[in-house]
């Protein structure tokens, strides 16, 4: 391992470094900002405000994120929530997540943000830079996390019902098979539909230590597990197509076809009965 020497620099004085640089990077590689599985959207999205700086996202949620070189200023938090407001009433479907970027987030900032926090899941990201000869690598911490809106106690989610799914998706029967495999130890439980997923319940209350989310031509499992490195060796090991959601405090493993879960059945009814272990913890 080679030791090298560096220094930070401010990208808002930078001469060769603007903020379009800085969305292009990010845009193109956006696993850079921690924010999981997404993936570039739009840039410069036109609203009736302005526009977007960057729109990603994953099959379930829309990050919209705003950068800012320098200080954070309430011009710039004003100018996120209303471009978040704006997608969220558009594209209600989709979860919503502002996002903001800058390279010097105040301690008063924070303070203001986190207050909305608490109505508004909203990620503040603060943008280091460090120079190295002709390269600057950009570190992305976050400083301020969403509240995670959903609780165990999901009753308020829209219902559905089986007839809303079958019209939804084509491969219900993955979900049966998977939620018949694994009944024998959770027993008592049984599917409860909602708009949005397919939890589970017992004696009509909700207790999602695992829930499903079937698509058109595939299914994601959701076992609600912390992440360990000892989880993702039992997961690697199966070849399974999984990552982890923090939004969600759970695993997230997609099922294309069925066989996947029966050569990994017993490993997957050894992290469900983890889940169940832990779902009061």
């Amino acid at each position: 391992m080679k030791l090298v020497s560096a220094h930070s620099v401010s990208l808002k004085n930078h001469p060769d470094v603007n903020e379009a640089v800085i969305q292009e990077f990010i845009f193109n590689n956006p696993s850079v900002l921690g924010l999981g599985d997404v993936s570039p959207i739009r840039r410069e999205k036109a609203q009736p405000t302005g526009r977007l700086d960057m729109l990603l996202g994953d099959d379930d949620t829309r990050y919209e994120v705003e950068i800012m070189l320098g200080a954070t200023d309430p011009s710039h938090i004003i100018r996120t929530i209303e471009y978040w407001d704006y997608e969220k009433k558009r594209y209600p479907r989709y979860n919503h997540v502002a996002v903001i970027i800058a390279e010097d987030i105040t301690a008063r900032f924070l303070n203001v943000i986190s207050i909305f926090n608490g109505i508004i899941p909203l990620i503040a990201l603060q943008m280091n830079a460090v120079q190295n000869g002709d390269e600057i690598t950009l570190n992305f911490v976050k400083v301020l996390d969403r509240n995670d809106i959903q609780n165990d106690d999901e009753n308020e989610v829209d219902p559905a019902d089986r007839k809303y799914w079958e019209g939804q998706s084509n491969i219900l029967k993955f979900m049966d098979t998977i939620f018949s495999e694994v009944s024998d130890i959770i027993p008592g439980y049984e599917l409860k539909y909602t708009k949005f997923y397919v939890g589970i319940a017992r004696d009509g209350v909700a207790s999602n230590f695992i829930k499903f989310r079937p698509k058109k031509k595939h299914m994601y499992l959701f076992i609600r597990l912390p992440e360990t490195e000892e989880t993702n060796i039992v997961l690697d090991q199966g070849k399974l197509d999984y990552d982890y959601t923090g939004r969600e405090r759970a695993y997230r493993i997609k099922i294309t076809q069925i066989k996947e879960f029966e050569e990994n059945k017993e490993r997957i009814r050894e992290l469900v009965q983890r889940a169940a272990n832990n779902k009061d913890t």
